[in-house]
């Protein structure tokens, strides 16, 4: 990133269902509503965590995912958590992520598939769209530093889906301000009107990412400038501005 600016930054990551796991995306409709559907677990962990047959899933999963236990992370308490926590354990993502500090912001995306008629400022098919946000309470927690904390500083992340794996392996760990963190409402398109795979202006104006190969996959990056043209969009629900 570049030197610290006035005013906060921002990291967009790619989260959620996707089709390779568990096989599906979660749904978008023509209002922007969505469905935030977890990816599955894949690690043993210290303690039970719900199956996707637990979730009241509009999403139709596939009947050999159904008795998977869920990855739930980021954690929103909107789809039924604890607080606004978020671990990952690649590197591509936490060293990006490792360099935010408290007030920026941590934005997830999905891809989602359509369903009906698409509006007119969504791509046909599937898309990827933003569609939640943490401000940071707190530095993120770099997993060599949450392994030093006391009980009382861990017990934030208590909820986190990296915690409650049998083998803690966080590279490093967020913490969203309950104030400033929300699961969105309504999506905002990264996608453009035609496709999924090609990119609108958050990205290639608004991020530091070209836009080109698999965008969709990759962290990205936004200056203070651009995060606060993002904000606005993002409160605003001005989807036309995307554009």
């Amino acid at each position: 990133m570049n030197p610290r600016e006035t005013g906060p930054r921002a990291v967009a990551i790619n989260v959620a269902a996707n089709t390779n796991m568990p096989g599906v995306r979660g749904p978008v409709r023509p209002d922007g509503t969505f469905e935030y559907v977890p990816i599955p677990e894949r690690r043993p962990t210290r303690e039970p965590v719900p199956t996707y047959a637990d979730l009241d899933l509009e999403t139709e999963i596939p009947e050999a995912e159904r008795g998977t236990p869920v990855h739930f992370d980021p954690e929103f308490p909107e789809a039924g958590g604890e607080r606004y926590t978020y671990g990952d354990e690649h590197g591509v993502k936490a060293r990006p992520l490792s360099e935010l500090e408290r007030g920026d912001y941590l934005l997830f995306y999905a891809t989602l598939s359509q369903v009906g008629e698409p509006a007119p400022w969504q791509a046909p098919e599937w898309g990827a769209y933003l569609v939640g946000a943490f401000r940071l309470a707190r530095a993120p927690v770099t997993g060599e530093a949450y392994r030093d904390l006391s009980r009382e500083e861990r017990a934030p992340f208590r909820n986190n889906a990296h915690v409650k794996r049998a083998d803690f392996d966080a590279r490093v760990l967020v913490l969203g301000d309950p104030d400033g963190s929300r699961l969105f409402e309504r999506a905002v398109p990264l996608s453009g009107r035609e496709t999924g795979t090609a990119a609108n202006r958050i990205v290639t104006d608004l991020s530091a990412d070209s836009g080109r190969g698999p965008w969709w996959r990759r962290p990205l990056r936004f200056d203070a400038a651009a995060t606060d043209e993002l904000l606005a969009i993002l409160d605003g629900h001005a989807v036309e501005r995307c554009f």
